[in-house]
């Protein structure tokens, strides 16, 4: 990658996993909230998806960003899923009954350090409530550290059909800096267990970390490729200790130097795409019969909170636990991230809603673009205009079209564009998100804090 581009656009953007961003959520109760939910009812798509928090950790990692806490004693645990199924039981009377579910999302946290039968439960809740679509995705987050054979298979008759691995690194060295533990079964044995189950199984690992190099992370990429899992992530540490305190740590082990990163990044994509796997926006890489492959090709890809998925799951996602995020037709809530007040609100009766943000008609044409481009790596505006029944000068006004901008993006060699649609370079891939910024309003004159994109 040139190094002057690099240099002009690895600055703070937002991530774009919700329009606008969780930064700009204000004050939101649960009146509000159920005004939403009851407008969701009436939105085109009658799919439904479920996420659910669970904030436990057995340990925190340094580099961790979100929303966790050390593992609390067995009778609180007990009381915080006692308090889910008592969340879940607020929400459920006010969905329409002849929706059907999706897609249901387990993260943290570490839901897979739980009692395992606690989290059967709540999907045992979910499921009983509402029909399905034809193979709906039940998916959850995973720390391999700490599951047996057996938990693998218990997870399997759950329900469960797509696992995420956090698998961070295969470098011990590295894992012990960061405080996470490494696999307790060999990975290759989970993943003989997983496919024999029909599971659908997605590898994460994070770059940037101390005691990371260029030629460590390819070996670890070298060696999760030789396992051939459906999906493979590679995220961007996004180091923010203002925010974070505990990765105050990672800055006295040493963290990569930014060249250093880019080399990571530039080198496990090159790695991957050499072994067959296709690029899904910025950090994803998925197999070619993948379902977000061919979604991609369809140009159908769609990004909630718990990451891409094909048009085909795509549903209004309601969260439940502490700190879970709702992402509806016309607005985004968000619940208190303290677990103590989130008990007492749902003893209470009142669900737990503390941020969200209700979207003008701007913002949702706005969310459209920005989506479009995150997911299927560019946009046709007359087609755009036809999906969302307005005209091309309507999205151009919502998103302040700026053709000089578009012209410095496009002399970078970061995008192509006409009057008819702009796309992003395979060049501009990794600067998705500053192509991304280029169609927000709220960005030009925003100061909220974001990492960069490498």
């Amino acid at each position: 990658m040139n190094e002057t581009l690099f240099k002009k656009y690895n600055v703070p953007v937002p991530r774009y996993t919700s329009y606008p961003t969780a930064n700009e959520f204000r004050p939101f109760d649960a009146e509000q909230y159920l005004k939403a939910v009851e407008s969701s009812n009436n939105a085109t798509a009658d799919n439904i998806s479920f996420y659910i928090h669970v904030p436990f950790c057995r340990h925190l990692c340094h580099y961790c960003g979100c929303n966790s806490v050390a593992m609390a004693k067995p009778d609180r645990i007990t009381e915080y899923f006692e308090t889910l199924h008592k969340e879940i039981d607020l929400l459920l009377p006010h969905l329409r009954k002849d929706r059907r579910i999706s897609q249901i999302h387990y993260g943290g946290g570490s839901p897979s350090s739980m009692p395992l039968p606690l989290i059967r439960g709540v999907n045992e809740h979910l499921l009983s409530a509402f029909e399905t679509i034809e193979s709906p995705e039940i998916a959850i987050e995973c720390h391999p550290g700490y599951l047996k054979a057996e938990d693998w298979h218990y997870l399997l008759h759950s329900g469960f059909n797509r696992f995420s691995l956090g698998i961070q690194d295969f470098n011990a060295d590295v894992l012990h800096t960061v405080n996470r533990h490494p696999s307790l079964l060999p990975v290759a044995e989970i993943m003989d267990i997983l496919r024999k189950g029909g599971a659908k199984v997605n590898f994460d690992f994070i770059y940037g970390l101390p005691k990371q190099s260029v030629k460590e992370f390819v070996s670890t990429i070298e060696t999760a490729k030789s396992l051939r899992p459906d999906r493979l992530v590679t995220f961007s540490y996004a180091h923010l200790p203002s925010l974070f305190k505990r990765q105050q740590i990672l800055e006295k082990a040493g963290l990569p130097l930014q060249n250093e990163k880019l080399g990571m990044f530039e080198e496990a994509a090159r790695t991957l795409r050499a072994a067959g796997y296709v690029p899904i926006g910025m950090d994803h890489f998925v197999l070619p019969d993948d379902d977000l492959s061919v979604a991609l090709q369809h140009h159908t890809l769609h990004r909630n909170f718990q990451g891409y998925c094909p048009r085909r799951i795509t549903a209004q996602v309601y969260a439940f636990g502490v700190s879970g995020i709702s992402q509806l037709d016309e607005a985004y809530t968000q619940n208190t991230k303290d677990i103590s007040t989130y008990i007492t609100q749902v003893n209470a009766g009142r669900l737990p809603v503390q941020r969200g943000y209700a979207l003008a008609p701007w913002q949702r044409i706005t969310r459209e673009v920005i989506e479009c481009i995150m997911c299927n790596n560019g946009i046709n505006w007359h087609d755009m205009a036809q999906r969302l029944h307005c005209t091309v000068t309507d999205i151009w006004q919502a998103v302040h079209y700026n053709e000089a901008q578009l012209q410095t993006l496009q002399a970078d060699g970061l995008i192509t564009f006409d009057a008819e649609e702009v796309r992003v370079t395979p060049e501009g891939m990794p600067f998705v998100r500053n192509v991304a910024a280029a169609f927000d309003p709220m960005m030009r004159n925003s100061h909220l804090l974001f990492s960069k994109p490498v």
